[in-house]
């Protein structure tokens, strides 16, 4: 089974797996070492290690991290591609054959300019008609997960989300995804609009849902975007300070180096 045709395999309404956004090499070997079914990138958290703010790489940067999470680990990668760099549906099509070509076996795509705002409808369905084109005309099985962020930007409300998923369905996404959506039964709204998988993100409110509760709403997958790499900012804040402003070091709860080293040999 290709490492889409797994990938593809996971998503099972009702049933969720969690789709463990790494980092770097480290983080990925470490998700994957203990269990993580797949490995997805997160634009974010990328950018936070290169000391830039989100937003701010570029496609080949994202593409040789993304290539060398999957190269690092045995289990599928799914790449966090913002919105394909670019605003038309060819830049679409061709960053799904690049995510091909780097190993991935799926990615993500936002309705979001680089400039901010969203794509009118007609245009975002355009892009990923032809990005799901151009992942069926690949030799081996890819996911395309058609992401409708308004609701999350405040660029537009919960109904339209649900019209934009639907025509992203319609328009042949694998899987579809409206980041914080509001409620747990505005997440289940999302899953009963559509036939294609859902994917929900654990983060803000809806961190405080357990895999079980999202999966009663009818999710398929539960992704981290970059909560657990800023989870990892939250421990260098808090043994930092208690270092520099308290000369404290008790605050660095670490991890055996032979018990890391288990995970990334």
């Amino acid at each position: 089974m290709s490492r889409g045709a797994a990938f593809r395999a996971l998503h099972r309404p009702g049933d969720p797996f969690v789709l463990m956004n790494a980092w770097d090499l480290g983080s990925a070997k470490m998700l994957a070492g203990m269990g993580a079914e797949a490995i997805g990138t997160s634009s974010a958290a990328h950018a936070f290690t290169l000391g830039r703010p989100d937003g701010r790489v570029s496609r080949d940067e994202a593409l040789a991290h993304a290539a060398a999470l999957a190269a690092a680990v045995a289990v599928p990668v799914s790449g966090d591609f913002e919105n394909g760099w670019g605003d038309t549906a060819d830049s679409a099509a061709g960053i799904v054959r690049l995510a091909a070509e780097a190993g991935l076996a799926g990615i993500s795509l936002e309705d979001v300019p680089s400039e901010g705002g969203v794509y009118d409808l007609a245009l975002a369905v355009e892009k990923v008609s032809a990005a799901a084109a151009a992942a069926r005309a690949l030799p081996e099985d890819f996911v395309l997960c058609a992401r409708a962020d308004g609701v999350m930007t405040g660029a537009y409300d919960l109904a339209e989300a649900i019209r934009r998923v639907r025509a992203f369905a319609e328009a042949g996404a694998d899987c579809v995804y409206v980041p914080l959506p509001g409620t747990a039964e505005d997440q289940a709204a999302v899953c009963a609009a559509v036939s294609v998988p859902v994917n929900a993100l654990a983060a803000g409110p809806m961190m405080r849902l357990s895999r079980a509760e999202l999966a009663a709403l009818g999710v398929a997958r539960i992704s981290l975007g970059s909560s657990l790499a800023r989870a990892t900012h939250r421990v260098i804040e808090e043994a930092g300070r208690a270092i520099l402003e308290r000369g404290e070091f008790a605050a660095m709860k670490v991890m055996g180096g032979k018990d890391v080293d288990r995970y990334l040999g």
